[in-house]
């Protein structure tokens, strides 16, 4: 547990919450083998339904719910075309909410006004339409980005960033929540865990975004909270990776005591950046020369999440072509196989769909057989349950068909998520 029991939990007590978290897990969602031969079921065919800055969904701000509602029925109408089983819906894109939420308020990406009722629904309707169409509905929230600009004012007045200035720190043109304060770490699962224990979601799903990626020249300001908080840690460093540990441990301990009351089998998910550490800072990091790494970089510890087994899946955004010298997919992935092995946890590789015919990116991705390539590598490692598309928007349009072609190669037919 290394520094985790030195903020308020003893040993024993986070030795066992710890214990609970994987033995709940593994009894409630045991592991079922894919056999050699290529894919058979299940298999997690999921895709983003990104929301913020309304990248995928609504298609603008201010909408009619109508008009809100038949654009997230045709997406969720895509996702069974393409013989896809699972949508990762972005629900508190930043520190708002797609519900009537109990904490925060309605996101301004509906009605162009944060805090604005739209007349409906988004998650409830998600979460229903996508049942009725045989998909998971897997909810997408972002724990601690507050706004995408540094002016409070914009904030709606009861927004609780205005109320409680102090949980507040600005960092490259952003307001983000500041991890290291135990209030903000219990506000913030507060406010996500209102959504699943009020909606039949099949998971809770988080990204990339922890402590913000770097800036050059800038300085994330969370000083005071360190002098307060952070006695007993060797740097700062090792401090912030242990509030994002406490952040998973304990949503994950929160989600097993609400699937246990209410007798459900709701999930834990998250996709990182897929660069845990270089080999050249870490022996048991990957063979990669990324510029990130989310240990040293976002304080993301996203191995540890999996060798500890706190959560069901990980889904590494392996956004890279095989053959890509600095992070190739085809030494991520079996990285990622290994991580997972003997965890329980579920491995689900993260693909980079938007690239695919952009013009911007290199030669591999203006071919429309990569992405297709990166499942018939996938086939070689069993531990590899399934893929997830970023995003939405490109399923549906598929700029060159690298879509259609995975669906021709790879899915025949529909087949259900592993459990």
């Amino acid at each position: 547990m290394g520094q985790i029991t030195r903020r308020g939990l003893t040993a024993a007590a986070a030795g066992a919450l710890a214990s609970a978290v994987t033995v709940g897990r593994a009894a409630a969602y045991g592991r079922e083998e894919r056999g050699s031969g290529g894919p058979r079921e299940p298999q997690f065919r999921g895709m983003w339904l990104a929301t913020v800055a309304n990248r995928d969904w609504p298609s603008k701000p201010g909408l009619t719910a109508a008009e809100q509602r038949a654009e997230l029925l045709a997406f969720l109408d895509t996702a069974v075309a393409r013989r896809l089983n699972a949508v990762v819906f972005q629900v508190r894109p930043t520190a708002d909410a797609l519900w009537p939420s109990r904490y925060e308020p309605w996101a301004e990406y509906l009605t162009g006004v944060q805090g604005r009722d739209p007349g409906w629904d988004p998650l409830g309707t998600a979460v229903r339409e996508a049942h009725r169409r045989g998909l998971e509905l897997h909810a997408w929230f972002n724990p601690y980005r507050v706004a995408n600009h540094t002016d409070p004012a914009r904030l709606t007045p009861t927004h609780p960033a205005r109320l409680h200035p102090e949980w507040v720190v600005p960092y490259g043109g952003k307001l983000y929540y500041n991890p290291g304060l135990p209030e903000v770490r219990r506000f913030v699962q507060d406010a996500m865990l209102d959504a699943v224990a009020r909606y039949d979601i099949d998971a809770v799903h988080w990204d990339d975004y922890f402590y913000p990626y770097p800036v050059a020249g800038q300085v994330f300001d969370d000083a005071a909270a360190y002098e307060r908080h952070g006695a007993g840690f060797p740097d700062r460093a090792a401090w912030r990776r242990d509030n994002i540990d406490r952040l998973v441990l304990e949503t994950a301990a929160r989600i097993e005591r609400l699937n246990r009351r209410q007798g459900r089998r709701v999930r834990f998910g998250i996709s990182p950046f897929a660069v845990w550490r270089n080999q050249a800072t870490d022996p048991l990091g990957s063979e990669t020369r990324a510029g990130v790494q989310t240990y040293d970089d976002l304080y993301a510890d996203t191995r540890k999440w999996v060798r500890e087994g706190w959560i069901d899946y990980i889904v590494p955004q392996v956004y890279w072509n095989i053959g890509f010298a600095a992070a190739d997919y085809a030494k991520l992935v079996p990285w990622w196989a290994d991580v997972v092995r003997g965890t329980g946890v579920n491995l689900y590789i993260g693909e980079a769909l938007y690239k695919a015919g952009d013009p911007a990116q290199p030669a591999p991705w203006q071919d429309p057989a990569e992405l297709s390539r990166h499942l018939t590598f996938d086939r070689d490692y069993p531990q590899v349950r399934g893929n997830v598309y970023f995003s939405a928007k490109e399923v549906a349009a598929d700029r060159n068909g690298a879509m259609a072609r995975v669906v021709a190669d790879h899915y025949p037919s529909r087949v259900r998520p592993p459990r």
